[in-house]
């Protein structure tokens, strides 16, 4: 049974995630307060921006504007780890 989070992405409290499932402090942050249904949410868009705009995730600079565009779809545009 997984835990139960207040997720900031749906503003309720929801199923969390079974396990990080991204690296570093983002990953912990986002494991901690995006739920399952959000990240599955993201992850719908996630394909849709890859494909969109022919992302290559073997190139870093297109990984760093899908990792800006998570944050964005997930916490806002204002969001900073360091802030929360």
């Amino acid at each position: 049974m997984s835990k139960i989070i207040y997720c900031v992405f749906l503003k309720k409290y929801a199923e969390g995630l079974d396990a990080p499932c991204y690296p570093g402090a983002l990953g912990k942050y986002i494991y901690e307060h995006i739920s399952n249904i959000a990240w599955m949410q993201w992850q719908d868009k996630q394909t849709i921006l890859i494909n969109e705009n022919k992302l290559n995730m073997m190139n870093i600079a297109d990984r760093t504007i899908l990792e800006k565009e998570m944050k964005i779809f997930l916490f806002g545009k204002n969001f900073s780890i360091k802030n929360n």
